[in-house]
């Protein structure tokens, strides 16, 4: 699989490049090196479902950020606030005020 980085440029897939993100993300939080596995597998999972040969690396995070959400809000914010890349303290208050509407939500 061809990985189409935002710049354009085309590398191929490492699923160590990957799995190290995550794992930065859940630095010194409650989760296991075999919870990361399992994101990792489960983004896979589901690109090699779709069939396609060349994945923008947009796809990549976005798959990773879902599974996170699931397993730790902290690894979550973490990996969202490299993802997102963003512009102002304002985008990041968003993201954290969106969370914490739909956690507030699903109680």
């Amino acid at each position: 699989m061809v990985v189409v980085k935002r710049s354009g440029d085309r590398v191929t897939y490492d699923r160590s490049k990957v799995t190290l993100g995550v794992t930065k993300a859940c630095e010194k939080r409650p989760v296991s090196l075999e919870e990361i596995e399992t994101i990792v597998d489960r983004m896979e999972h589901v690109l090699a479902a779709a069939g396609r040969r060349e994945v923008p690396s947009s796809d990549i995070g976005r798959l990773v950020m879902a599974h996170l959400h699931e397993v730790d809000d902290v690894a979550y914010i973490r990996f969202a606030s490299v993802y997102h890349s963003f512009q102002s303290i304002d985008e990041f208050f968003d993201l954290l005020r969106d969370l914490r509407t739909e956690r507030n939500g699903n109680q």
